[in-house]
C-alpha cells in the first residue's frame, strides 16, 4: 500500500467514525424520551410565555383604546349637557322676564282699577269720610298695614275666645 492510499483510508475511516458518532448521538437523542419530553415542555413554556406577553400587550392596547373612546364619549356628553343647560337657563330667563312683565302689567291694571274704585268711593262717600278716603288713595301702604293689623287683632281675638271656651 502506498502512503497516499493509506492516508485516504485513514481519512475515510475518520469520516466514517465521525458520521457514526453523529448517528449514535441522534439515536441516543431519539431514545431519550424523558429528555425529549423536557425539551418539548421547555419549548411549550417558552411559547406560552411569549403568548402571555403578547396577550398582555394586546389587552393593554385594547384597554387604552376603550379608555380613549370612553373619554371622547364623556366629553361629548358633557358638551351636550352644557348646551342643554344653557338652553334651559335661557328659557327660564325668558319665562322669568315674561312673568315679570305680566306682573308689572297686572299691577298697573290693578292700580288703575283701584284708583277708579277709590275715586268712585271718594265721590260717593259722605263729606266727613272724603278726607280719610282721599288720604288712603294717596298713601295706600299705611292703610294696608293698618288693615293687616286689624285682621291680626280679629284673628287673635277669635282664637282667644275659642280657647277660652275649651
Amino acid at each position: 500500500m502506498t502512503d497516499g492510499t493509506a492516508a485516504d483510508l485513514r481519512r475515510q475511516i475518520e469520516q466514517t467514525r465521525h458520521q457514526l458518532g453523529e448517528t449514535v448521538e441522534e439515536l441516543a437523542a431519539k431514545a431519550d424520551v424523558r429528555g425529549r419530553a423536557r425539551a418539548r415542555a421547555a419549548d411549550l413554556r417558552d411559547r406560552a410565555g411569549a403568548m402571555t406577553v403578547q396577550l398582555r400587550s394586546s389587552a393593554a392596547e385594547a384597554g387604552r383604546h376603550v379608555q380613549e373612546r370612553a373619554n371622547r364619549a364623556g366629553h361629548a356628553v358633557q358638551g351636550r349637557a352644557s348646551r342643554a343647560g344653557h338652553t334651559v337657563q335661557e328659557t327660564a330667563v325668558r319665562a322669568g322676564h315674561t312673568a315679570q312683565d305680566r306682573a308689572v302689567q297686572a299691577r298697573h291694571d290693578l292700580r288703575g282699577k283701584a284708583s277708579d274704585v277709590g275715586r268712585t268711593a271718594e265721590g260717593s262717600a259722605p263729606a266727613a269720610l272724603r278726607a280719610p278716603v282721599g288720604f288712603a288713595r294717596r298713601h295706600p301702604w299705611p292703610v294696608v298695614i293698618a288693615g293687616a293689623a286689624a285682621v291680626a287683632l280679629v284673628v287673635a281675638g277669635a282664637r282667644g275666645r275659642s280657647s277660652a271656651k275649651r
